[in-house]
C-alpha cells in the first residue's frame, strides 16, 4: 500500500520514549494520552490515507476509532509495530 501511495501517511500512537526507541520510517507521532488534543491539528486533513500503529495493536484500534468518530474517512488499524516485516529506525 505504502510502495504505491507515498501520501499515505503513518501514524504512530505509542509514548514519545517508544518512539525513539524504534519507529517505521516517515511515521509521526501522537501519543494515545494525548492523541484528542491535538490530532486534529497535526493531522487536519480528513480526507487522506492514515495507518495507525502501536507496539502491539490495542493502543491502534483505540486511536483509529477516535479518528473514525473524528471525521477521518480513511484509517486503517496496521496493528503492532512487531508484525512490521520491513525497516525500523531509532534514534
Amino acid at each position: 500500500m505504502l510502495d504505491e501511495n507515498p501520501s499515505i501517511i503513518l501514524v504512530d500512537v505509542r509514548t514519545e520514549e517508544e518512539f525513539r526507541e524504534f519507529r517505521i520510517p516517515g511515521a509521526i507521532n501522537i501519543p494515545l494520552n494525548e492523541f484528542l488534543l491535538i490530532v486534529d491539528m497535526l493531522i487536519p486533513d480528513k480526507q487522506a490515507i492514515y495507518i495507525v500503529y502501536c507496539r502491539t495493536g490495542n493502543k491502534s484500534a483505540v486511536a483509529a476509532a477516535e479518528m473514525i468518530e473524528l471525521g477521518y474517512e480513511f484509517v486503517y488499524d496496521m496493528g503492532g509495530i512487531y508484525f512490521w516485516p520491513y525497516e525500523i529506525i531509532s534514534d
